[in-house]
């Protein structure tokens, strides 16, 4: 190749937004509405990523109640990561079709066992679809005898309050209200369980009226699965427990082996929404959308915890893939995730932009309080650990799922990533209220009330060194 035919790759902070006369008076005017992949729509463009120190139920929850979705990762032996898909489509619902049950004769200890696995405060007593009862937390408070069958201490069926298959949402409420009660089984004319309402459910989808939900009204979530081993099996596993998209987890996607892979999850499950990467050229995002990609991660090596670049000189400055890939996606409708680089609310907006239609997130994420990293003090500080799924220990984590890791096995691993702390940043809610509301800010720059508008409008100015320096606070002495 010669020199001159080196094309330049940019990054995001090679580059400004220009801002543009614009008639958007106020951010509230502005809609961050946007896909996930061609039939999932989110009111907020933000996506958890598939880390073992960044997504499980809890930040899946979290995310999809503010609008947005999370993906769990594949870190986890199969009945693990289900049951944590589980959490998520059981974290509330219209009606809660298959309500957590007991039998009347279970001793009281596998009722305590049961509600303390699945985060419950209560089950329905049922024998044969009959329902006979109730039991909650409250009914066991400083019960002694654990051997004691459930019915011994259930609130029986005739003190229970219920209503028909069938009752609406409004009319639950009243019921609920009434009866200063928090939970409405749903009973037939014959006795037969037929599903719950719960008061916390009616509250949170007032709470979170741009929740991301499916069409039963449980919150959304995607999972990870990899390219080799079990990767059919969890992904089936995962289709039963009602993921709403697979997300197939390989540092580098524009591989004949992730093609394969692909082909093959797109074949067994050709309803299932099936996100792939990652790539960071419009050939890569070319091959995945033939091969069925319903959604393309775009970022190889832009990650605060990854070494790619370093360790194999490989990739394309973040923006750049993100341009490259947008365009070859253009008129397929299938969405660009891009993945990684993200430092701030203005990279958000940089990132869609480009192209993008939603940003997956790590680093912003991992130091918050629902993100299941290991919480660490130093000096009085707070922080919460990090790492790059090809770091060392991350790698041998992954291998040893597959097969047993010895020490020898460990000496061979090269690793394309690092392990990290990052400061504690609160609840996820809060860090998405900041990065959302700069999001908005950024595109009523750009005079763009949507995020369509955003592509069309957008116009990038390179800047030098000197011009980031003097875009960041400077000559003063920070409080």
């Amino acid at each position: 190749m010669r020199e001159s035919e080196i094309r330049l790759g940019l990054t995001f902070d090679d580059v400004l937004l220009v801002p543009k006369r614009s008639a958007v008076e106020t951010r509230a005017q502005v809609s961050t509405r946007t896909q996930f992949t061609r039939q999932i729509a989110m009111a907020i463009p933000i996506v958890s990523a598939n880390m073992d120190a960044v997504t499980e139920s809890e930040m899946a929850i979290a995310i999809a109640r503010e609008g947005g979705i999370g993906v769990i990762h594949r870190f986890l032996p199969i009945e693990r990561q289900v049951a944590e898909v589980r959490r998520v489509k059981r974290a509330e619902s219209v009606v809660i079709e298959e309500p957590y049950t007991i039998e009347p004769t279970r001793p009281i200890r596998d009722a305590l066992a049961f509600m303390d696995e699945h985060g419950s405060a209560g089950l329905l007593v049922v024998q044969d679809g009959h329902l006979l009862g109730m039991v909650t937390a409250r009914d066991l408070l400083f019960e002694d005898d654990l051997d004691k069958p459930v019915a011994a201490v259930m609130t029986p069926r005739e003190r229970l309050v219920t209503a028909p298959p069938g009752t609406g949402l409004e009319e639950a409420r009243r019921i609920l209200h009434a009866h200063r009660i928090e939970k409405l089984p749903l009973v037939d004319g014959n006795g037969r369980l037929a599903g719950l309402i719960t008061s916390r459910d009616i509250r949170s989808r007032l709470k979170h009226p741009d929740a991301t939900k499916d069409e039963r009204g449980r919150l959304r979530v995607g999972a990870a699965v990899g390219i080799r081993g079990d990767y059919l099996e969890r992904a089936a596993a995962l289709v039963a427990e009602g993921v709403d998209a697979l997300v197939l987890d390989v540092a580098r996607g524009h591989t004949e082996t992730a093609l394969a892979a692909l082909e093959r999850l797109r074949a067994r499950f050709p309803d299932v929404p099936l996100i792939a990467g990652n790539v960071a050229t419009a050939e890569g995002t070319r091959d995945l959308i033939a091969r069925g990609a319903d959604a393309v991660k775009v970022g190889v090596g832009p990650g605060s915890t990854c070494t790619t670049r370093v360790v194999t000189g490989a990739g394309v400055p973040q923006l750049t893939a993100i341009m490259d890939c947008a365009r070859a996606a253009a008129g397929t409708g299938v969405p660009i995730i891009a993945d990684g680089g993200i430092r701030s609310s203005g990279d958000i907006t940089k990132a869609l932009a480009a192209g993008a239609s939603t940003v997956m997130l790590g680093n912003l994420l991992a130091g918050t309080e629902e993100s299941p990293g290991a919480t660490v003090v130093r000096n009085g500080r707070q922080y919460k650990t990090y790492r790059g799924m090809a770091s060392l220990w991350a790698t041998a984590r992954r291998r040893a799922l597959e097969s047993p890791v010895d020490d020898e096995d460990l000496s061979q691993i090269v690793a394309e990533g690092v392990e990290a702390l990052v400061p504690y940043r609160g609840k996820v809610a809060d860090v998405l209220t900041q990065l959302v509301g700069g999001l908005r800010s950024g595109m009523s720059y750009c005079g763009a009330r949507t995020i369509p508008e955003l592509w069309a409008n957008a116009a990038f100015i390179r800047i030098t060194p000197a011009g980031l320096r003097e875009s960041l606070p400077h000559d003063v002495e920070l409080l």
